[in-house]
């Protein structure tokens, strides 16, 4: 029998996170009391973070790194989701993690769960420039994809037959495979549960939020003309 829980996390270039971070991720996970493995999905990294996460998850019996050549965010969840054997499969980044939301996502009984920074309650305590972003991402998604979704960035648990039933015909990897997959479980009639979260960054944000903008948007454009085209919209 397998774990209750898969962690589904890409790293890339973490060489230096790492030991700061993997130490309290498996605490929480552990204050769980839940079996899980942790999948910590290396892709196409420049240094040591392979060798550094095979090191702190050694003496972790259900802890392992997968590499992959290409740095690739959503290919490395879409790998690691394959490999998953968890009946919930929980996708977390390297900084933003918790294991309250999993026991609340868990409680919430539905097939996907996201820790939603747009729904009532959350405390969102990034810059202004990051939240006013996400106000803009879901504004798209609504108006673009006639999504009721609210937010399909940062953590979330899927049960595991949603993903197996649904990532094959997610054609975006990058910044956009997860957002793809939950509004393809969404048109298919999933249940999608958004919980209230803070949003207190571990760290200054690595990646430019402006320049991932262009990107976004031609990605979002090309899910709209797919899902036209196969009759979703």
């Amino acid at each position: 029998m397998g774990p209750e829980l898969s962690i589904v996390i890409p790293v890339h270039n973490e060489a230096e996170f790492l030991p700061r971070a993997v130490p309290e991720l498996l605490e929480e996970l552990r204050a769980l009391d839940r079996a899980f493995e942790l999948l910590l999905m290396e892709n196409g990294s420049t240094d040591d973070t392979a060798k550094r996460g095979e090191q702190l998850l050694a003496g972790e019996p259900m802890g392992r790194v997968v590499s992959l050549a290409t740095p690739d965010y959503g290919a490395a969840l879409r790998a690691g989701m394959a490999q998953a054997i968890g009946e919930h499969i929980v996708m977390f980044d390297i900084d933003y993690f918790s294991g309250a939301f999993v026991e609340s996502a868990l409680a919430a009984e539905a097939d996907i769960v996201i820790a939603s920074k747009r729904a009532e309650g959350s405390d969102d305590r990034r810059s202004l420039l990051r939240r006013t972003g996400t106000w803009g991402f879901n504004l798209l998604l609504r108006t673009l994809l006639s999504s009721e979704v609210g937010d399909t960035h940062g953590m979330k648990v899927f049960r595991r037959a949603v993903v197996e039933d649904h990532s094959s015909a997610v054609k975006h990897d990058s910044d956009l495979f997860d957002t793809e997959l939950v509004l393809r479980a969404e048109r298919a009639g999933a249940s999608v549960v958004e919980l209230p979260v803070v949003v207190e960054e571990k760290r200054e944000a690595r990646s430019s939020f402006l320049k991932r903008v262009p990107r976004t948007l031609a990605g979002l454009r090309e899910i709209r003309a797919d899902f036209r085209s196969e009759g979703l919209l």
